[in-house]
């Protein structure tokens, strides 16, 4: 073999990585990674992010899995660098995002021997990656195994047995880095990847779907569809024959449905989507009245706790349905948990099940109307920015085709308990570890995987998720990505407010272990960054000023000021008048 063998071996990789389908790279500088980032950098096919900060890098690799479903790789070099990557890959792990870590590693005889950014790599990550492999450094007698190496790794981060998910290969190099690759090895002749595998799934054959339709067949049931739940036409076509409600979380999908092609508010005989089912169930007559006999829950639950602790007073049998074989049933309830198609069950379904009760439907449909109604009316009177007044109006402030990331703690929360839905715009989150590290980071992920059809990304983010994410606005500016930041600052921690500790504390112990007021200027921070900020003076202004930073294209910020005293007290006054306007439409005082 002529040339570098260092170099051949990294050429190898992002070569039958090519094959496989990864289009991404973001690459943390850093010396000893120096032979596999000029091999990716070579390769026109591969779109290369440069971002200065590992932990930024990992969530921005993320966001290109979440938007795209297909792995990016993320390269990072040796030492303190890689223990940066460790949140990203969890949240990979546990939300099932196909991720292809990379660290670079000082070769054998620099370990242990007090070399400079040398750490312990082996299984860096334990057991949050699907497969971790750690060839040494390249060596010409083991050319034949670079290309399975390499393909594997992306079988095992897309289609592996135990789904979706992060891969670590930890590659060692030994200096010289710069070399120039020599002939690689052979590839398939007919440009296929090298290994090809299909992941482990039930099939529900004709006999199952019989066997799970009597199981369901009950007049009185509810659908829960959150994210994974397969195509939201399967969804809302077995709502349509059963007449059960989709109570829907934002990133199912069903939300684009309502209001058109003749499902939700369209048809009033059509199937029933309830998006506003947190502040429904917060009434307790009603919640008893809209008990169900069964329960499909299809991909992860969404973050309502109000939703969940419905569903454990009901009593219902369960079956919980996933694609990818998460086991979703944290109340331990679940009489059937299906590793299967969410869509196939969904139709298999639609053809057994049958005989709707027309009072059940429509006592849904009622709740539904009642409760959007009493938001709209709370809302009315608010002259000033609020969250709930956000979450209200961003999905249709961004134009057809977007993609909008939601953090966790609040703005996701918001989000599902007053989203007004009917947007197509498909919504992203981090709910695998529900942190709020890393957000705007995953979010330029997802718009990286959107530039080539220029849809818009836009990102809602509390103030502290921002704060814990600030080095992703390094060199933004210059990144030719279409992202509106959306920030709702209320200078701290506004989700404690909600919580006991809030009552339960003197306020200015409260204040310094939870509320956590950070003083800082995020209009200041942004300009620093060279982003054009945006502030909305009175509420009516958001939605107009969410609509021309995402119609104008680039990265911008719109800060959304709020107080979180008022904020609790809004929250406070919303959901009374929902229990009101929904105990007087169902009967229910």
């Amino acid at each position: 073999m002529t040339g570098d063998v260092q170099a051949t071996f990294c050429a190898t990789l992002v070569d039958e990585w090519v094959r496989c389908g990864v289009a991404h790279a973001v690459i943390a500088p850093g010396s000893r990674s120096t032979p596999l980032a000029l091999a990716l950098a070579d390769r026109s096919e591969v779109a290369v992010e440069v971002v200065v900060d590992e932990r930024s890098a990992g969530f921005v690799a993320l966001g290109i899995g979440l938007a795209s479903g297909h792995p990016a790789v993320v390269l990072t070099t040796s030492g303190t660098a890689t223990a940066h990557l460790l949140a990203a890959i969890v949240e990979a792990d546990l939300a099932f995002v196909p991720l292809l870590a990379v660290t670079a590693d000082r070769p054998p005889e620099l370990l242990q021997v007090g070399a400079p950014q040398t750490i312990d790599q082996t299984h860096r990550y334990g057991r949050s990656v699907r497969w971790f492999a750690e060839p040494g450094v390249a060596d010409e007698a083991t050319a034949g195994s670079w290309r399975s190496l390499a393909a594997r790794a992306v079988a095992e981060a897309t289609t592996g047995a135990a789904g979706p998910g992060p891969v670590h290969l930890n590659l060692a190099f030994r200096e010289p880095l710069v070399g120039e690759p020599g002939e690689l090895p052979a590839a398939r002749e007919d440009g296929s990847r090298w290994h090809t595998t299909v992941g482990r799934r039930t099939v529900l054959d004709r006999v199952g779907a019989e066997r799970l339709a009597h199981l369901l067949d009950r007049p009185r049931g509810a659908i829960v569809a959150g994210e994974g739940c397969g195509d939201p036409e399967a969804v809302l076509d077995l709502a349509s024959v059963t007449g059960w409600p989709v109570l829907a979380d934002p990133r199912s999908g069903c939300w684009a449905l309502v209001g058109g092609a003749g499902h939700g508010d369209a048809d009033p005989d059509g199937p029933v989507v309830v998006t506003a089912f947190d502040p429904i169930l917060r009434h307790p007559v009603a919640a008893e009245r809209l008990a169900p006999e069964v329960v499909l829950a299809l991909g992860a639950p969404p973050a309502s706790k109000v939703l969940g602790a419905w569903r454990r007073h009901a009593g219902a049998l369960e079956v919980a349905v996933d694609a990818h074989g998460r086991w979703f049933d944290p109340d331990h309830r679940a009489a059937h948990v299906l590793h299967a198609d969410p869509t196939a069950v969904c139709r298999a379904l639609a053809c057994t099940l049958g005989e709707p009760d027309a009072s059940w439907t429509a006592a849904w449909r009622t709740a539904e109307a009642a409760a959007h109604a009493a938001i709209d009316e709370a809302l009315a009177t608010e002259d000033l920015p609020s969250e709930p007044g956000l979450a209200r109006i961003v999905l249709g402030a961004l134009p057809a085709g977007s993609s909008l990331v939601v953090s966790s703690s609040m703005p996701v929360r918001d989000l599902e308990w007053f989203g007004r839905p009917g947007a197509d715009v498909r919504v992203l989150a981090n709910r695998g570890a529900n942190g709020i590290d890393g957000v705007v980071s995953t979010a330029i992920g997802v718009a990286v995987a959107s530039r080539a059809t220029r849809a818009a990304t836009a990102v809602v983010v509390g103030d502290v998720a921002l704060l814990h994410d600030s080095t992703a606005l390094v060199g933004l500016a210059a990144r030719d990505l279409d992202l509106t930041i959306v920030v709702v600052d209320n200078d701290g921690g506004g989700i404690f407010s909600f919580l006991p500790q809030a009552e339960a504390l003197e306020a200015g112990r409260f204040e310094q272990l939870f509320g956590t007021p950070h003083g800082v200027d995020l209009s200041v921070l942004a300009t620093a960054h060279g982003l054009l900020t945006v502030e909305p003076a009175g509420a009516d202004d958001v939605a107009t000023a969410i609509a021309a930073c995402a119609g104008a294209g680039g990265a911008r910020l719109v800060r959304v000021a709020t107080d979180r005293g008022a904020n609790v007290d809004l929250h406070g006054r919303i959901g009374a008048l929902v229990a009101e306007r929904v105990g007087a439409a169902l009967g229910a005082g």
